[in-house]
């Protein structure tokens, strides 16, 4: 078997360099939109947030039981104290506790300033208002201290943080209502090409339907983004630039598949290089050896290969990177496990191979990854059965079974 790359005139681009280059060309938006707390999640924050107030506001138990002065009772022996009254979560006890008492308490609740511990209602025998509480050795347990968590004026949530549940919850204790983030990128995306047919269609002699725009789209269904589906364009010089300048004139980014390869049909490279800047590479990649990346009008371009496996290939390791230093997103390479494969893995030296596997661990914690199928850039049932890529080397010339390899799970990116 002989990689195309064999009869390439001069060396292609790496992964790693097209990643580079791609990165130095991009630089962080500016523009930032503020939003209520329940509208923030999966944005990126525009700003630090720094806390307010303590987190706990106050000192409470962190159980239900009994709180009480540590100097009254023993390390030794048992103490019996008098109940006074109740402190519930949000209702603080209202007395003061004089030497020799204790307040029945419960989760959340204040403890009172002249306590200092708690005990479980577990471990105390009642009777009527006295409490027997055995040998204490350690004081001030069970009471959650204020600012225990976060301290007033220390840092929530840095600036370019993409918004989890965790972070919302962070936001929401320390009384946040409101964020600032970044606003959404603007996307248009297009198909293209002659052959396409949309659904409901029949099909005719030579013509597929359209499954790029499905898959593209659903890479691109992230509350980051605001996306606009161009639909498909033919393979016509003149409606390609129509098209494609008027998006740019609204979007920051213009993302394209097919029409990005050498052959008389495919127009992006050439209208680039009229209307834009183009740096056209051939990446030393497969799937997805044809990719142009430039600027048309002013727009960030990213013109993708038109077979759906180098669709996705392409986007996870190249366009999505690219679209998170748009938002300010520091570059986080993808996890990459070891694992043993199980099947025999054919290639050649050359390219980077991303090829679809499926990995499982078994009940020791051990990786396995098997091929997903045939591993042509047409077939998406193979796409469709993955959980993974099986990242072989440019310079691997096959897997044998038993041999460790390296795998990227598909559902970790951010």
């Amino acid at each position: 078997m002989i990689d195309s790359c064999a009869y390439e005139a001069k060396p292609l681009l790496t992964v790693a360099e097209a990643l580079a280059r791609i990165l130095a060309a991009l630089a962080p938006i500016a523009d930032t939109e503020t939003v209520t707390l329940s509208a923030a999640l999966g944005r990126v924050l525009a700003h630090p947030v720094t806390a307010q107030t303590n987190l706990p506001p106050e000192r409470n138990a962190a159980m239900d039981g009994y709180a009480f002065a540590g100097a009254d009772v023993s390390a030794d022996a048992a103490v019996t104290l008098q109940c006074v009254g109740t402190a519930w979560a949000g209702r603080p006890f209202q007395g003061m506790l004089q030497a020799g008492q204790c307040v029945r308490i419960f989760t959340g609740a204040v403890v009172p300033p002249q306590a200092d511990s708690v005990v479980m209602q577990e471990q105390v025998r009642v009777d009527g208002a006295a409490v027997r509480v055995p040998p204490q050795p350690k004081p001030g347990q069970n009471v959650r201290q204020a600012g225990e968590d976060v301290r007033l004026g220390a840092s929530l949530c840095a600036d370019h943080t993409t918004l989890s549940p965790a972070d919302l919850g962070l936001l929401a204790a320390a009384g946040v209502a409101q964020v600032a983030v970044v606003r959404p990128l603007r996307i248009t995306f297009f198909s293209t090409g002659d052959e396409l047919v949309g659904l409901g269609q029949a099909l005719a002699s030579g013509q597929i339907y359209d499954s790029n725009r499905y898959l593209l789209g659903g890479l691109l269904a992230d509350p980051r983004y605001q996306v606009t589906d161009g639909g498909v364009l033919a393979d016509d010089p003149g409606q390609l630039e129509a098209a494609l300048l008027k998006a740019a004139a609204t979007a920051d980014v213009l993302i394209t598949t097919g029409g990005a390869s050498v052959g008389e049909a495919d127009y992006i490279r050439a209208l680039l290089a009229q209307r834009g800047q183009v740096a056209f590479w051939k990446l030393a990649m497969k799937p997805g050896k044809p990719l142009a990346f430039g600027t048309l009008a002013g727009c960030h371009f990213f013109g993708l290969p038109g077979n759906p496996l180098a669709v996705m290939a392409t986007f996870r390791q190249l366009v999505q990177p690219g679209l998170h230093c748009l938002l300010g997103l520091p570059y986080q390479p993808p996890l990459r496990l070891l694992a043993t494969c199980t099947s025999l893995l054919k290639k050649s030296p050359g390219r980077q191979e991303f090829q679809c596997g499926i990995f499982s661990q078994a009940a020791d914690g051990s990786l396995t990854v098997a091929s997903a199928g045939l591993q042509g850039s047409h077939v998406l049932s193979t796409l469709h059965k993955a959980n993974c890529y099986i990242v072989l080397p440019a310079t691997c010339q096959g897997v044998q079974p038993g041999e460790a390899v390296w795998v990227e799970p598909f559902n970790v990116h951010s």
